[in-house]
């Protein structure tokens, strides 16, 4: 079998800003972003697909939102909301991935799976909800809507308004592994884990029930690229490449580095908590395991990458 790769979109990379949200400018985006995914089947590899739903996910709990103020519509709960992202943005990436393969004559078949991940229900993150969720409410709506669902918690965000936070939960077993192993092994390419995938827990029947929690995408690529025993990683990000010292006058963009001077740069605090850092803990996760490289660029910039012409690099040795 050729090299395995699997790639992780961001969902800002299909939603680019607040004034681009229909589904006119999410196609217009993908279409862009399978012409990349095309180049790298045309090069031979295999490829896993996953992608972010942070935007969309937010707008999808906004339209239950809206919708339970006017009408006796209940509230959508958050597994189903990352369900729905998973079916709406994997129809999008499939089609246009089909298209755009059709196009160049390739007859390649392309398959959306819903995917559900395992947590722990004892996972200390569900004691400590952070990842704020949905829209900015008002002290009035926040009260009325905690009489509504006394488990929700919330937040009071920046002066804009309170905002309910769900946990966090670390990822412990893609369910659907050996569904996308044999989809792999018939030649398909595989669209999986939307949004860090569906959150579920497993009960004392061993029966799993969806939890309301937002598991992390990067951690979770990494953990079905591990369960995969995929070749190469590649986190896409709004940057051509990894930068230490950002935004300082001694900035230096980084190409191939061990996973040692990568460790070393991270304890000197090169990289921001809440952007680059779980990305490149994703790596090197990964690169214990036994994966070969990862590799971390811009969407656009990932077949040039693959051929090690651009990005940043990661490697054991």
């Amino acid at each position: 079998m050729n090299e395995l790769v699997v790639i992780a979109i961001g969902g800002n990379s299909i939603i680019t800003s607040n004034e681009q949200q229909s589904i006119q400018h999410q196609e217009k985006a993908i279409k862009a972003i399978v012409s990349n995914i095309a180049d790298m089947l045309e090069g031979g590899y295999n490829i896993v697909l996953t992608h972010g739903n942070g935007p969309q996910v937010g707008l999808d709990l906004r339209r239950a939102e809206v919708a339970s103020q006017y009408e006796d519509i209940p509230i959508v709960p958050l597994a189903n909301c990352v369900a729905n992202t998973q079916g709406g943005i994997g129809y999008q990436l499939q089609q246009g991935l089909v298209n755009e393969l059709t196009q160049r004559g390739i007859d390649k078949q392309v398959i959306t799976l819903i995917t559900r991940v395992e947590v722990a229900g004892d996972d200390i993150n569900f004691s400590n909800p952070t990842k704020p969720i949905g829209a900015f409410f008002s002290e009035q709506q926040r009260d009325l809507l905690m009489q509504e669902h006394p488990d929700w918690k919330f937040v009071e965000d920046s002066g804009r308004g309170y905002r309910r936070v769900v946990a966090s939960p670390v990822p412990v077993k893609v369910l659907e592994t050996d569904a996308i192993t044999s989809l792999l092994e018939r030649g398909f390419v595989v669209i999986a884990l939307g949004g860090g995938g569906i959150p579920v827990v497993q009960d004392g029947d061993h029966l799993y029930r969806g939890v309301d929690a937002v598991i992390d995408k990067d951690l979770a690529t990494t953990l079905l690229a591990k369960e995969l025993d995929a070749d190469i990683l590649a986190i896409t990000t709004g940057v051509e490449k990894v930068c230490i010292n950002f935004g300082k006058p001694n900035q230096q963009a980084l190409g191939q580095i061990t996973s040692e001077e990568t460790r070393r740069y991270m304890s000197e605090g090169h990289f921001p908590a809440g952007s680059m850092l779980p990305k490149i803990e994703a790596s090197l996760n990964f690169l214990a395991s036994g994966g070969s490289r990862v590799i971390i660029t811009t969407p656009e910039k990932l077949p040039q990458a693959i051929k090690r012409e651009t990005g940043t690099h990661i490697v054991t040795v």
